[in-house]
This record gives structure tokens, sequence and C-alpha cells, in this order.
């Protein structure tokens, strides 16, 4: 009995934390107003987050009508205050319901904290503050956003709200290989990066724009950062040092991703892997930066954005290429055996090394050596690094191409020459 008290007491304390939160918003934003010019206040709302919690409680045991009925109930007096408030002009008729909405869903998430969903009614009430504090800069990107970018906006949730979890995430065709939930992923990783590099570099400016899309892409996917880089580098020419340090910064962060993929997967691969992965970072990021601070930082980011802030094409034909990657790495592997699984790294690291990676690393727990397990990997890591240079030569032009052929090659050459001294080949 003392248990459930005390259970029901800690309730009761967060649905009141969860109105006093949200009451110190709403108040902190009437703070200039006198006493009773308040529509609704911190006291309302910390008693409204009472309220709440109590029809949780009472909800237990008695039902959800109890719940729905104190619902409607506050709902139907809130009305009638607005209501009354407009007729007596004690508000603006241009005045929103922004409140009166805000303390129906803290009744509603102090009522969730009462049915004992803390962490998660915790959660939205602290989210739903932040969102009704920032009013003034929500409506200032409002006011800017294009009709383009609008509708690039709700393109980009089609593919990857809707689309996505409605394609099987199972095989088909060829062996079993064709994933359609896979390759719709990159579909939309690849639309994605290109959304958030667009306004990236329409907000925070050409350089700083740029930066943040190699890093945050090549968290994700550098091959889709280096589709999308190239094709913004090509518009803006001038600038081609700019957006061949963006492409190298993005490659650069694949050799750590790598190193720290296998690890998780298999610790003792680390001690093999770190030397060749790290000397090919260091070897990317050293011109990568280079190439960044000799960038003209006075660029205008509107000359390098593109026409369309949500380009398709390149995803869907990423998309295309990553499933016949998959039906000829599946193919190699079935027609060589266990030779295969070098000539397997190396047709994966065309479109991915995540996945290559992620395999070698449990198939080294078996029957799979370590040494060649990093081979495959530093394997399937070069061919990646020499696509993308291909990529971004045959996309970006020369200006950008030769200079991230020029790393990458050096960057994936360094690499092997690391790993046949370590594994003492030949011989």
């Amino acid at each position: 009995m003392e248990i459930e008290l005390l259970q029901s007491a800690h309730r009761l304390a967060v649905a009141f934390a969860i109105g006093l939160l949200i009451g110190l918003e709403r108040g902190w934003k009437a703070r200039s107003a006198e006493d009773g010019e308040r529509r609704i206040g911190l006291r309302t709302l910390a008693v409204i987050g009472v309220l709440g919690g109590i029809s949780g409680l009472l909800t237990e045991e008695l039902g959800g009508l109890v719940l729905g009925l104190t619902f409607l109930a506050l709902a139907v007096f809130f009305g009638l205050v607005h209501a009354a408030q407009r007729n007596t002009a004690l508000i603006t008729e241009n005045a929103g319901l922004t409140t009166e909405l805000a303390a129906l869903s803290t009744f509603l998430l102090a009522a969730l904290a009462g049915l004992g969903s803390l962490a998660l009614a915790s959660a939205a009430a602290v989210v739903m503050s932040i969102v009704l504090s920032y009013k003034s800069t929500l409506h200032a990107w409002l006011r800017q956003l294009e009709p383009e970018e609008l509708a690039a906006a709700f393109k980009l949730l089609l593919l990857s709200v809707v689309m996505l979890p409605l394609l099987p995430d199972r095989g088909y065709g060829p062996w079993g290989t064709l994933n359609p939930h896979v390759i719709w992923w990159m579909v939309v990783l690849i639309a994605a990066i290109s959304f958030v590099g667009y306004f990236a570099i329409r907000i925070a400016g050409s350089r700083t724009g740029v930066v943040f899309t190699a890093l945050f892409g090549g968290l994700a996917s550098s091959t889709a950062t280096t589709l999308n880089l190239a094709r913004l580098g090509r518009q803006g020419a001038p600038h081609y040092r700019l957006f061949a340090g963006g492409i190298l910064l993005a490659c650069g962060t694949m050799f750590p991703r790598m190193l720290l993929i296998a690890t998780v997967i298999h610790p003792p691969l680390l001690m093999l892997l770190a030397a060749p992965a790290l000397t090919m970072a260091l070897l990317t990021y050293g011109p990568a930066l280079l190439l960044l601070l000799r960038t003209d930082a006075d660029a205008q980011s509107g000359d390098l954005l593109p026409k369309n802030p949500l380009e398709l094409l390149p995803a869907f034909s990423f998309g295309a290429l990553l499933a016949v990657i998959m039906v000829l790495g599946e193919a190699l592997t079935r027609w060589l055996g266990d030779a295969g699984i070098l000539g397997l790294a190396a047709a994966s690291g065309v479109a991915d090394v995540d996945a290559i990676t992620l395999s070698l690393a449990r198939m080294s727990e078996g029957d799979l050596a370590a040494t060649i397990a990093v081979l495959g990997i530093v394997i399937a890591a070069g061919v990646n690094s020499l696509v993308k240079a291909g990529m971004a030569l045959a996309i970006g032009g020369r200006g950008i191409g030769l200079r991230v052929a020029a790393t990458l090659g050096t960057a994936v050459m360094a690499g092997i020459a690391v790993v046949w001294l370590m594994e003492g080949w030949p011989g």
C-alpha cells in the first residue's frame, strides 16, 4: 500500500512539474502584463498539470471515461472563455489559440504521467516548451521559405516517412540479394543530404554551409555527399577549392567511421586496422583543411545554390547502381567461394563501405582470419575512395576532380602500403 502511494505521489509530482514547465514558458511571454490580464499563466497551467495527473490516476481505477469527460469539460471551458474575452475585446481579433491548445496539451501530458509514462510525458513537455519559446524564430523562418523549398520538404517526407516503411525489408531477385528497403533507404539518404546541404549553404553561407554538409553527410554516407558536393561544385566552378575541400572532409570521415564499426563488432581488429585507417584519414584531412582555409570566404551562397532544393534523379540513379552492385557482389562470392571475399570487398566498396566492414568484422569472429578481414576492409575503402575520386572528376570538373583524385589516390596507396608492410607481403 505504501509503495503504491509513493508511486502515485511520484506521478503527481511529475504531472505538476510538467504544468510548471509549460506555465513558466507561457508566463514568461506575458511577464509584462498586469495581474488579471494574463489569459493563462504559470499558476493556471500548474493546476492543469495536477488535474491531468489526478485524471490519469483515476483512469487506472475507473476507466478512460473519466479522462475523456474531464478533457472535454476543460476544452469547452477554454472555448467559452476565449469567446467571452473576444466579445468583450479583452483579446485582439488576430489573437491565436496557442495558449489554450498548450493548456489542453499540458493536461494530456500530465494525464500520461499519471498513467505511468513518466519519461515520454516529460520529454514531450520539454520539446513542446522549446517549440513554444521559439515563436519569433519559427515565424521568421516560415516567412523566408520559398514555395519550391516547402514542396521539396514535402517530397522528402513522402519518400522517407510514407514510402520507406511500406517497402519490404527482405531479399528478392538473384540469390535474394535485392532488398527494396535498403536500396530505397540509400535513395532517401542521398536526397536528404542534398536537402540539408541546400539549406546549410542558404542559411550559414558558402564555406560554413559546405563544411557542415561535409561533416553531416560524411557521417551518413561519404559517397552520397561526394555526389551532392560535386554537383554543386560544377555550378559554382570558381569556388572549386571549397567543394574539393568539402568532398575530402566527407571522405576522410569514412576512415575513422569504418574503424569504429569494425572495432565495435570485433575489438581485436583495432590493433590491425588502426594504422592503415588513421593513415588514410590523416592524408585526406590534411589537404581538405588546406583547401578550405584557402577558400574565398566572401563567396556568395546564393550563387552556389542549386535550382532545386531536392535533386531526385541522382538519388534514383545511385539506388539503381547499388542494386547492380548487390547482385554482382553476391555473384562473385558464389562463383569464387572463399577466394571471392576480397573480390566481394572490392565490388561492395564501389557503393558502400559500412556493409562490407560489418560483414567482414563478423566473419573474423569465426573462421575468417583477422588479417584477411582487415585487408578486405582496406580494399573496400580504397575502391570506394577511387570511385568517389572518379565521381568528383566526372561530375565536378577538373578543378575539383584532380585535387580530390590526387589526395584520395595518395591516401589509398599509403593505406595499402601500411597493410602490406604489416603483413609482410610478399612472401
